[in-house]
């Protein structure tokens, strides 16, 4: 998915530090903010990463939770050829189907329940357009940070189907890492943890985690207690390092559904600009300049339209912006 922003926030993040549990230990509540994807009859997602409190979680550093969408109300998602360097793209549906194209010449489909990866290294370009049989599009959307020895690895495309493991009032499939005894396939980076989670209702949940992992939780459908702080739907619950069990807890009547990210604390500056993971303002500037002249990120092929041009850069150089360390 591509940030439509016309002025996207400059952002430019670094280590959270790790290590033991500290002091204090707690849950941090993040909530989201509206970003339309264009247009008067817009599909808005709902975004939860980056924000000004805090701008990773391990390696994810963009997450967007969308739906449940009309398609017949909005026209679905349509998003025209865009172009990513220096991350992985993540795409995870709870309802619908998108058609996606890639200049590698991946042509796939992400459905519920399937995860579709997509490494953008150097320079990768992709469209992503919900099918004509799509009445409802929900899902989520997440960005992968790539630590510096690899951000400029080659294109790549990478499609998963977990099957689910059924433990202690919950069903959890896991798309990237470890948990509950499943492992993914899926190859990334550095240590990830990504997993869907749907608790029964009323269901307590205690899971085995990684004290060196930092974890989010965000809250899909229903009211889930996260180490006994409450989330809300489209919330997202924040857990530092240090902990080596996490409990969710399902206060509602019905089922509730949530994913799980984590992963140790990304030990990089980056600054995010648009759909580009740099260093620098200048690789910023590079990264623009090559795909206004359609160099370097290749061709989308069998999207019907005109590729997406990028938002006018600011007139100062990109600087930090805060976050909460």
């Amino acid at each position: 998915m591509s940030n439509v922003e016309t002025e996207p926030a400059q952002m430019r993040c670094g280590p959270e530090g790790g290590g033991e549990r500290p002091e204090g230990w707690r849950i941090d509540v993040l909530t989201p903010r509206d970003v339309p994807l264009g247009g008067p009859r817009a599909m808005t997602v709902r975004r939860t990463l980056p924000q000004r409190a805090r701008s990773l979680i391990g390696a994810w550093c963009f997450a967007d939770h969308y739906g449940p969408d009309d398609v017949a109300r909005t026209g679905g998602m349509d998003v025209a050829p865009h172009p990513h360097t220096g991350l992985q793209t993540v795409s995870w549906l709870f309802s619908g189907e998108i058609e996606h194209r890639d200049s590698l010449g991946s042509h796939a489909f992400v459905r519920p329940g399937e995860l579709n990866l997509m490494t953008g290294g150097h320079g990768i370009s992709h469209s992503e357009v919900s099918t004509p049989g799509t009445t409802t599009l929900h899902g989520v959307q997440l960005w992968v940070a790539l630590p510096d020895a690899h951000r400029h690895a080659p294109r790549d495309f990478q499609h998963h189907a977990p099957a689910p493991v059924r433990t202690d009032g919950a069903e959890i499939r896991v798309f990237l890492g470890s948990l509950a005894g499943d492992t993914s396939p899926v190859r990334t980076f550095t240590p990830l943890l990504g997993a869907e989670i749907v608790l029964d209702p009323g269901a307590s949940l205690t899971l085995t985690v990684d004290p060196a992992f930092e974890h989010g939780l965000l809250v899909d459908r229903g009211d889930v207690r996260l180490a006994g702080t409450l989330l809300h739907p489209a919330e997202l619950g924040y857990a530092p390092p240090g902990a080596q069990t996490l409990t969710l807890l399902n206060e509602s009547d019905g089922p509730a559904r949530t994913v799980l990210l984590g992963g140790p604390p990304f030990e990089e500056e980056i600054i995010m600009w648009w759909n580009f993971i740099c260093r620098s303002h200048d690789e910023v500037v590079q990264a623009r300049e090559d795909w206004m002249k359609g160099t370097r990120f290749g061709e989308v092929h069998g999207y019907d339209g005109a590729p997406l041009p990028a938002p006018e850069l600011p007139n100062i150089p990109l600087k930090p912006r805060g976050n909460a360390r």
